[in-house]
């Protein structure tokens, strides 16, 4: 009984910091309506930030007066980020505003290296609180009983903020109606900066407050970023109370687990939220989620035709000086050649999701590492030639997208988007625990390519024409009634079910088919560099993958392609530098404000000024 008490307060106390980083996420989405992916990097910085001014300001007082002050300067971090980038692009579609935060988590990390350094900070003993008290002969530490004191009063002060004030009036009403609230006379944009100020300031105090538990490190951004959002979702996107109920839910079943259960604990809260969006798809205490305008930009929308001929030429000579390239240039100019198709196939299936779709995934990783695992099992286990494991690659990720897409699509917006990345993770932990068949850790290794395909120049012609064809065929489809169809279900799911459409049936055959041709692009991806790990199935591969349909540009057919060749091309020469990630931060972020149409929108502007393209040929 000892044991058991002791762990339900380890799970108390560790869910006090977790509310206060996902309260303030939970706030900023209520009112923004803004996915603020850059909410870790807010936890990471107040780390920081916390552990500097402890070792300044002395004793107990300064311990946590430094808390307090980390929170407001958090906060006022976060109000210059608000102001210069996310102000700029509130009317711009959900997949910018994510973009944009997360050009700032590139930019942030990269900032803490420069003035921290890449060295873990040990956190220190909060004065007063050293050592343990022992509860029924088990020891729990007197810090753990003060943030499970802590925690209700900062849940209080939040609940009279926003019930008893009259910002938190201004607060409530604008989650509900943002328009009313801007016809009232109130200053929105001050008011949105307001709330992301004591969000950011709220993730601040929670990376602060961890600090004699764990301490500052370059990671703490993205290994709490997906437990924030686990918390919100569970919770209900927007509901303070539910991102509380959810954080102890969360947190204690975490603790339990450890204990009892010890392989569930990388997924144990993906687990959680699946079956609480199964059950209420809008979290415990939320409310229903109206989809967004996914990948769309506020003009008016051109109609979606073939390329005219000059295109087609183009696109043409294009591709024979990629064909021809490898044969004059060094080696290894192939096998980036290479890496570059790949990306660009993988890119194109989830621009198909997306940008035809409008369905935000954030799990698409698990369809590239499904196929590549696909693959690599059956040449690993069963000897199966590269052939055949090419062609069952697409064919079991597709399936993959079939099951996860059937339970997936009940939901819209974030939820639709979070339950995706739920069941990535489930894969990565599939693949990273289940060592005597996958490798675990140590990932699948020797998975080369038969004697006739080993030449790098020779595996280059075979990507070139698979990932051509991938891309051709899912063109294909954009042009065919199924398109049409997909788009409607996309504009007005209302009005196509009225015409007949079966939008749920069409919306679920592209999830299928996106994550087939995902699926290619990890086959081949496996034969290209002999082996394949579980990172191949994260968070960051999804992302890398939005990032870049974003780059390229949603509204266009070529975004997803034009966009992984620059990326992929851009990030070989970007990281051999030291602060790369905070140059390509920046570089996506001046993209969002500046260019949101993205490279190929860009460029078709450019085509129609100087008279190379008309409109009656562009494609969007």
């Amino acid at each position: 009984m000892g044991l058991f008490i002791a762990q339900l307060l380890t799970g108390l106390a560790n869910a006090g910091a977790l509310f206060m980083v996902a309260s303030g996420l939970s706030l900023i989405f209520g009112v923004t309506r803004i996915v603020n992916f850059a909410h870790g990097s807010f936890y990471m910085l107040g780390a920081y930030v916390g552990y500097t001014l402890m070792q300044v300001l002395p004793g107990a007082f300064g311990f946590w007066g430094a808390i307090l002050l980390t929170g407001v300067v958090v906060g006022l971090v976060g109000v210059i980020v608000e102001i210069l980038v996310l102000r700029p692009v509130y009317r711009a579609p959900e997949l910018f505003q994510l973009v944009a935060t997360f050009g700032v988590i590139l930019v942030i990390q990269d900032l803490a290296l420069m003035i921290w350094g890449p060295q873990d900070l040990l956190g220190p003993r909060a004065p007063g609180l050293k050592g343990i008290v022992r509860i029924m002969g088990e020891p729990v530490p007197k810090y753990d009983l003060a943030l499970i004191a802590i925690t209700p009063f900062v849940a209080l002060a939040l609940w009279w903020l926003i019930a008893r004030t009259r910002v938190g009036i201004l607060v409530r009403a604008a989650t509900q109606d943002r328009e009313m609230v801007g016809a009232l006379g109130v200053n929105q944009s001050w008011l949105f900066t307001g709330v992301f100020f004591l969000g950011c300031a709220l993730a601040g105090l929670g990376g602060a407050v961890q600090l004699p538990k764990g301490g500052a490190d370059l990671l703490m951004d993205f290994n709490i970023l997906a437990s924030i959002f686990v918390v919100v979702v569970i919770g209900g996107m927007g509901s303070l109370p539910g991102a509380y109920l959810a954080a102890v839910l969360v947190s204690v079943l975490n603790v339990f687990g450890v204990t009892y259960l010890p392989q569930s604990t990388l997924v144990l809260m993906f687990v959680v939220m699946a079956l609480v969006l199964m059950i209420r798809p809008y979290g415990l205490l939320g409310r229903e989620e109206v989809a967004g305008d996914h990948g769309q930009s506020g003009e008016p929308e051109r109609p979606i035709k073939p390329a005219g001929a000059r295109v087609r030429l183009i696109v043409a000579a294009g591709l024979a000086v990629l064909a021809v390239v490898p044969l004059l240039a060094p080696s290894w100019i192939a096998i980036l050649a290479t890496d570059i198709l790949i990306f660009c196939l993988f890119a194109a299936s989830l621009h198909f999701l997306l940008g035809l779709g409008g369905l935000v995934s954030f799990g698409h990783a698990a369809f590239f590492g499904g196929g590549a695992y696909v693959a690599a099992l059956l040449v690993a286990h069963a000897g199966t030639p590269m052939e055949l494991a090419l062609l069952l690659a697409p064919l079991g990720a597709g399936l993959l997208a079939m099951i996860i897409g059937w339970v997936c699509l009940r939901l819209t917006g974030v939820y639709f988007a979070m339950l995706t990345l739920a069941f990535a993770q489930l894969l990565w932990s599939l693949a990273y625990q289940w060592g005597e068949v996958t490798g675990g850790d140590d990932g699948l290794v020797d998975i080369w390519p038969p004697d006739w395909a080993t030449s790098n120049l020779v595996f280059f012609y075979l990507t070139l024409v698979l990932c051509i064809g991938g891309i051709l065929a899912l063109r294909h489809a954009a042009h065919a009634p199924f398109g049409y169809a997909l788009r409607a279900a996309r504009d007005s799911a209302r009005q196509a079910e009225a015409t007949g459409i079966h939008t749920r049936a069409v919306q679920w055959v592209a999830f299928a088919l996106a994550g087939a041709m995902a699926g290619l692009a990890g086959g081949l991806f496996v034969f290209a560099k002999g082996s394949v790990f579980p990172n191949e199935l994260e968070i960051t591969r999804s992302f890398d993958a939005l990032i870049v349909v974003f780059l390229g540009g949603v509204k266009t057919l070529s975004g997803g392609v034009v966009g992984g060749a620059v990326f992929e091309s851009a990030k070989d020469m970007l990281t051999r530098f030291e602060y790369w990630r905070l140059a390509l931060g920046l570089t996506i972020i001046a993209v969002v404000v500046l260019a949101p149409e993205g490279i190929v929108g860009g460029l078709r502007r450019l085509g129609e000024r100087i008279g190379l393209l008309r409109p009656s040929e562009q494609e969007t």
